[in-house]
């Protein structure tokens, strides 16, 4: 009996865990039971040491991406032979493809694709930062000098008195002057479409009014109950004739 109990004893005092110490664990696996090696180098870091020294290759900046750029520079140039420009726009010549890329490099430039169409393509020397900056500054001022142009509408009643045609005249001069188009209609009502002369007469006055300015896009015509003709702004000025005077008469 004795040694039934101490051989107990024993085997509880093993299985018992120190104090102060906490579960075990295996210091080669993670707690999800895989490996835990080294940790891996970061993507896209310079290894260590001092940057290695010599003639550059291609220009070391960061560039946007083949697909975002309008133009193919260097080595995206595929074609065999291309005419080279320099800077400064002096004519060098057409040369293979890869001479002219060699000899942008000498130059801390880079050869851009300016005419893909030409044949051979034409090619310029030049920083392709630069070039795209100014290309994107004429962009924008393109853009903001661009007018879009829209159509205005004035409208008359087939018996339309003289003050209102008058005004309704002036706002279609400043409309004109803006660079949009004016579009003049002339509605009936009910038995008034019997009298569409009226309605062509009144259009042909408003169009005589605005000769000095404008030019016919589109000629009197009829769309359903109503006449209309359309203006355009005519973009050498007429000017008004001169009055003869009493003396040269």
């Amino acid at each position: 009996m004795e040694n039934t109990s101490s051989n107990k004893g024993a085997g509880e005092s093993q299985n018992r865990p120190t104090q102060g110490s906490g579960p075990m664990r295996s210091q080669s696996s993670s707690p999800s039971g895989g490996f835990r090696g080294p940790r891996p180098p970061m993507t896209g870091s310079r290894p260590p040491g001092p940057r290695p020294s010599g003639p550059r290759g291609p220009r070391e900046r960061d560039q946007m991406p083949e697909k975002q750029r309008k133009n193919r520079i260097n080595e995206e140039i595929r074609v065999p032979e291309v005419r080279v420009v320099d800077e400064d726009g002096a004519m060098l010549g057409v040369m293979p493809t890869r001479d002219a890329v060699e000899l942008a490099y000498e130059r801390e430039k880079d050869l851009v694709e300016i005419a893909q169409q030409a044949n051979p393509p034409v090619c310029k020397i030049i920083d392709y930062g630069k070039f795209a900056y100014e290309q994107q500054k004429r962009e924008k001022l393109a853009k903001k000098a661009q007018h879009h142009a829209q159509l205005k509408e004035v409208r008359f009643k087939w018996r339309t008195d003289t003050h209102d045609f008058d005004f309704k005249t002036r706002h279609a001069r400043e409309f004109l002057g803006e660079g949009h188009k004016v579009k003049a209609t002339v509605m009936f009502k009910g038995r008034e479409i019997m009298h569409q002369e009226i309605g062509l007469a009144l259009l042909e006055r408003f169009v005589t009014a605005l000769e000095d300015c404008s030019r016919i896009d589109q000629a009197i015509h009829p769309e359903g109950r109503t006449l209309s003709v359309i203006l355009a702004p005519d973009k050498v000025t007429k000017k008004p004739k001169k009055e003869k005077s009493s003396d040269e008469e």
